[in-house]
């Protein structure tokens, strides 16, 4: 399944960059329920979300997207 790659590597730069799951959810402006479900791969972000959360980890979209 796709949407687990990228929620695995959301929670890996989101713990790299040293925020908590609830610090990271309201930075991004959603609730830590949502932001659980996509690093567990039950939802795949929106593509507005993804823009948020490159930019906040100052990383861009190439770095998260999931390798084959």
């Amino acid at each position: 399944m796709e949407a687990d790659k990228w929620g695995r590597r959301i929670r890996a730069y989101r713990k790299l960059k040293g925020y908590t799951q609830e610090g990271f959810s309201k930075e991004l402006g959603v609730s830590v329920s949502i932001l659980g479900e996509i690093e567990r791969g039950n939802r795949l972000p929106a593509e507005e979300l993804l823009e948020r959360i490159t930019h906040s980890l100052q990383i861009s979209i190439d770095d998260l997207m999931p390798k084959d």
